[in-house]
């Protein structure tokens, strides 16, 4: 079993940056891809972005490309989120997801274990 918490939500003012962090522990390893996921109120669960367990493969969704930069150290159990230019329409419950596979992919069902969530609110 892997257990996962995020960590860094909160209120931002648009154009504003956030970061999210998330730990694994349990049976958690090095092989594990990584992604995180958003949902956004009154939507369902999207992905936003997923690194894959070596840090050579990445999947952005669009509408974060070039604003949003997941990562995770070699050999490290905490996934990050840096997120810049931070629109109104990126407030949602951020959750970060583990996949036995070394790379989930964008679908939710690539993934094995969640997070419980963490609220992100951009507004002024």
């Amino acid at each position: 079993q892997v257990l996962l918490v995020e960590s860094g939500g909160g209120l931002v003012q648009p154009g504003g940056s956030l970061r999210l962090s998330c730990v694994a522990s349990g049976s958690f390893d090095d092989n594990y891809g990584m992604g995180w996921f958003r949902q956004r109120p009154g939507k369902e669960r999207e992905v936003v972005a997923a690194l894959g367990s070596t840090g050579q493969t990445t999947y952005y969704t669009d509408s974060v490309k070039g604003r949003f930069t997941i990562s995770r150290r070699d050999n490290s159990n905490i996934l990050h989120l840096q997120m810049t230019s931070l629109k109104p329409e990126d407030t949602a419950v951020y959750y970060c997801a583990a996949s036995k596979a070394r790379f989930g992919g964008r679908y939710e069902v690539g993934y094995d274990y969640w997070g419980q969530g963490t609220q992100v609110t951009v507004s002024s």
